[in-house]
């Protein structure tokens, strides 16, 4: 009895199992009419109807033409209103799911037998209506949504063609947006995915004639996303169809919205693997900015397309002093060698783009935030905290502190960078005991060391160092003639008197000196693309003397050009440098040092992409 009694209770539970399977297998069909409220019975019966009569279920001779559109009018009413803001399936939907094989069997039998005005709007209709529907219900692949869209679009075409004022004047309805945001959502992804297969079909990508459906189409979504805070989707879309500069066309980009568009642009132009898209896209946010006033957001884009053409055009449009003074703090900043001329602060705009007074304004900066006392290496080792008292606390055994070559050189290091910029230091500037505290390499880091302490301040910077460059140690003046160049990096002086000071060096026998005179005019002219200064140190890299410290001399005067023609992609720096590693012997390429050759060419090509190409095929 209780082996009966089990086995049915199991049988029963199994039943209950299989009809909860069943109901949950497609929720978005509502089976059981009794679950439904009144008014969800209303819409599910008024639907109903309305196919029954759009398809003329029971074959009545009444029903004309007239009497389906009324019934389709219905059920677009309903779906439009239903779709406009969908946070769940619209129940129009839900309804109409059963019909949907229905409705696509009569639409392919409308206009057999006649093509009058009625007949072609009646299909017009329903092939919106269908484009709804296979939003959820066709099949992915077949893009089944935006072919019935595509065939309701050359029907209303016709209609227009024919001139019928009587349907012709409802056309309006076709707006694609009136079906809200998440059909133009999925019209679009369809859209991209039929051109890229007529691409690959052999449709040629610059005909528009070959993609004129689609492209109509297109006009309509990408201002109705712009106009509804979609301003991403919209750049997506011209994206994929290779339209994006239809973009500078919409009237509906204005100055509420740009920001947004440009930075999409922007953002989106760093995962441009193509050089050619990558140009296109920063090319319609530097034309948008533009557009809308807004020079140093173009000058900016600009800057990173490496257009520097349009600087003098941006300067001139420019009338805010204000702006116009931070497109000169930005062109500063890109060491770009640019002048003012023609303007009322023509004196105060070139001292801004050449960094005179920016000593000036970074010691006031210091002061405000009260941290110009000069600090000390100890300051930030803090090795008093320390067990074991670090490198730089050595002692003997008897108490005494040794001089470490390693420590001191750390020390010269930690000393320059912690105090770069504020002129003044408690190692260097206070006498020149702890120069002679090193040796050779050491001796040369700690006089260059000046060069950072007293970094942009070249006035006082140069009555500081010029002493060294006179020292009878060779380390000395070398470490002097680098610090030269550190000093003024960026700095533009009218005097020049970087160049004038390293320019006899380059051209003496001292191999130090050559060394440190090529790292200087580098780091002080980096990004300048000065010629004057590439005629002095090209000959340095063509020179083919044979010796152990040729090479060394070679490399850096190559890795200094690179540093002052950065991202330029100079023909005769590079010409200059490859021929110079074709003809290097096995020997010469071995040497520690030929990578800075190699790096000074790779800096000449610096985010320019398919332009270094040639120079790798050499």
């Amino acid at each position: 009895e209780l082996t009966a009694e089990t086995e049915s209770k199991q049988a029963d539970d199994g039943k209950t199992n299989s009809k909860k399977s069943k109901k949950n297998d497609n929720p978005d069909i509502i089976e059981d009419d009794n679950a439904m409220s009144e008014e969800d019975r209303e819409l599910k019966e008024r639907l109903e109807t309305c196919v029954s009569t759009l398809i003329n279920e029971k074959s009545e001779a009444s029903v004309t033409t007239q009497i389906r559109l009324k019934a389709l009018d219905v059920i677009v009413t309903e779906l439009r209103s239903a779709t406009s803001s969908m946070t769940s399936v619209p129940k129009p939907l839900k309804f109409l799911r059963p019909k949907y094989e229905t409705l696509k069997e009569y639409y392919g039998t409308i206009g057999d037998t006649e093509e009058s005005s009625e007949v072609l709007f009646l299909r017009a209709r329903l092939g919106d209506v269908l484009a709804v529907l296979a939003m959820t219900l066709g099949k992915h692949d077949e893009r089944e949504s935006l072919n019935f869209k595509l065939k309701g679009a050359k029907d209303y075409e016709s209609l227009a063609k024919m001139g019928d004022t009587t349907t012709t004047a409802t056309t309006d309805d076709n707006n694609l947006g009136s079906w809200g945001h998440e059909f133009i959502r999925s019209l679009a992804g369809e859209i991209g995915q039929e051109y890229n297969a007529r691409v690959l079909a052999g449709a040629d990508p610059d005909d528009d004639a070959a993609f004129a459906d689609l492209l109509g189409m297109v006009d309509v979504i990408v201002p109705f996303n712009v106009e509804h805070n979609a301003e991403a989707e919209a750049i997506d879309l011209l994206i994929e169809v290779q339209r994006l500069k239809n973009v500078l066309k919409l009237d509906s980009i204005d100055e509420k919205n740009y920001k947004r568009v440009c930075l999409y642009l922007i953002k989106t132009a760093d995962f441009m693997s193509d050089p050619d898209d990558y140009a296109e896209v920063l090319e319609a946010a530097y034309e948008l900015f533009h557009k809308q006033s807004q020079y140093f957001d173009a000058l900016r884009v600009a800057l990173r397309m490496g257009n520097e053409e349009a600087i003098p055009d941006l300067m001139s449009q420019c009338s805010d002093p204000l702006m116009k003074k931070q497109m000169c703090f930005l062109l500063a900043r890109h060491r770009i060698n640019f002048e003012v001329e023609g303007d009322d602060d023509e004196e105060e705009l070139n001292e801004i783009i050449g960094n005179e007074k920016l000593s000036e304004e970074f010691l006031k900066v210091a002061q405000d935030l009260d941290v110009t006392e000069a600090k000390t290496p100890e300051d930030i080792y803090k090795s008093h905290l320390a067990e074991t008292g670090g490198f730089s606390r050595r002692r003997e055994a008897g108490g005494a502190v040794v001089d470490s070559a390693r420590a001191n050189l750390a020390s010269t290091y930690v000393n320059a960078f912690v105090n770069a910029g504020f002129g003044q230091d408690k190692l260097m500037t206070p006498d020149n005991e702890w120069l002679y505290k090193n040796k050779d390499h050491g001796m040369m880091a700690a006089s260059a060391s000046l060069g950072l302490i007293q970094l942009w301040n070249v006035e006082e910077g140069l009555a500081q160092i010029d002493k060294f460059l006179y020292s009878s140690e060779e380390y000395v003046k070398a470490g002097a003639a680098l610090a030269v160049g550190i000093l003024s990096s960026g700095v533009r002086n009218d005097a020049d008197p970087t160049l004038a000071l390293l320019d006899e060096h380059i051209n003496g026998d001292s191999h130090i000196m050559k060394c440190a005179a090529c790292t200087g005019l580098g780091i002080a002219y980096a990004g300048s693309a000065r010629e004057d200064v590439m005629e002095l140190l090209l000959p340095l890299v063509e020179q083919d003397n044979s010796g152990p410290n040729t090479m060394l001399e070679v490399s850096l005067a190559g890795l200094a050009l690179g540093m002052i023609y950065v991202g330029k992609c100079d023909d005769a720096v590079g010409g200059t440098i490859v021929q110079r590693l074709m003809e290097a012997s096995d020997e010469e390429l071995d040497h520690s040092h030929a990578i800075f050759l190699c790096l000074g060419l790779g800096l000449l090509f610096l985010g320019r992409m398919e332009k270094a190409e040639a120079m790798l095929e050499a």
